[in-house]
């Protein structure tokens, strides 16, 4: 009997099932490259639940595999869509993408999602003639804040200059507010996102004290130290984000000649590794006397012995008596997210 050979029309179209076939039965060895075209699969055949999670990989598809035409137009959305963004000096550590502000810009979200954020204001610049220490710029971060897709206006504040407060800040809709300058000669610090300490001399005769500060970004400003109405006085340090400002110090049982301390700041790991900012700054002394030492994170020292530093949100240092106050630190505003 001659082979005859089995073609398509001799087998009904339900034939042969899957069920009738072997798990093994069909390799991709015994099948032709070209024996099954994209025009022989229908458009509903394969779909997701039939493919395993590695079973299409770049390495199986032609380079003109996969064409635009061939991709519904809401088949890729934004749920399918990682959250990134641009602005700033963009970094990564511990699995986040961080942007860093040093300057105002912009923050360009590719879509809605959350964010981390600190946003420390400038800070306050040291008062004159034995001054207070400048506050510190306002401090504040959270977790888990919502962003919408499109631009985020970045203002990062400049600190103050001598008997000058500092700039506000602002990320989106948070803003903080510029640290409180420092007490001139018997004058009351400022308010800020941390106060100012009071002017030295003998302040308490005319009610003059630090400077408020804000709820939730920082602390109030040094008052003048012990003694008696019209003791002298050195000038009270600059409130700090982590810590009230110092009141000015005793040389003796009547006088309290020396500056106080700036407040501690801060810290914060939002760039990966803990970093403390937004310090006070130390009031200046009297009559020759030392001036309070610098709040960490930032701050400046007493009788003009150094401004804050740039994109902390230090206060500046108050004034001696020949010396001038020192300014307050820029701020500065940090965003991240998991990348």
């Amino acid at each position: 009997m001659a082979n005859t050979k089995i073609t398509s029309r001799v087998i009904a179209d339900d034939a042969v099932t899957t069920a009738a076939i072997a798990d093994d039965a069909i390799t991709s060895a015994l099948i032709a490259d070209d024996a099954v075209g994209a025009a022989s699969i229908a458009d509903d055949a394969v779909g997701a639940d039939q493919l395993a999670s590695n079973a299409v990989v770049t390495a199986s598809m032609a380079d003109d595999a996969v064409t635009q035409d061939k991709i519904a137009d809401n088949a890729v959305g934004t749920a399918q869509l990682k959250f990134t963004a641009t602005g700033g000096t963009i970094t990564t550590a511990g699995g986040y993408t961080i942007h860093t502000f040093t300057s105002s810009g912009t923050f360009n979200a590719s879509k809605a999602g959350t964010v981390e954020y600190l946003v420390i204001a400038g800070g306050g610049g040291g008062g004159s003639s034995v001054g207070g220490g400048g506050g510190a710029g306002g401090y504040r971060t959270a977790t888990g804040f919502s962003v919408a897709e499109g631009d985020h206006t970045v203002t990062v504040g400049a600190g103050g200059a001598q008997d000058t407060s500092g700039s506000n800040s602002v990320f989106s809709t948070i803003t903080s507010t510029g640290g409180g300058k420092g007490g001139p000669f018997q004058t009351s610090g400022t308010a800020g996102g941390s106060g100012g300490g009071v002017g030295g001399r003998n302040s308490s005769a005319n009610g003059a004290g630090g400077g408020a500060g804000t709820s939730g970004q920082g602390n109030a400003g040094g008052n003048r130290g012990g003694g008696g109405a019209n003791a002298l006085g050195g000038g009270g340090g600059g409130g700090g984000a982590g810590a009230v400002g110092g009141d000015s110090r005793a040389l003796d049982g009547t006088n309290s000649k020396e500056g106080g301390h700036g407040g501690a700041g801060a810290a914060s790991s939002i760039t990966g590794s803990s970093v403390t900012r937004a310090g006070g700054g130390g009031g200046g002394g009297d009559i020759s006397a030392a001036g309070g030492d610098a709040g960490a994170g930032g701050g400046g020292a007493g009788n003009g012995g150094s401004a804050g530093t740039a994109n902390t949100g230090g206060g500046g240092g108050g004034a001696g008596n020949s010396v001038a106050g020192s300014a307050g630190g820029s701020g500065v505003v940090i965003v991240r997210y998991p990348s």
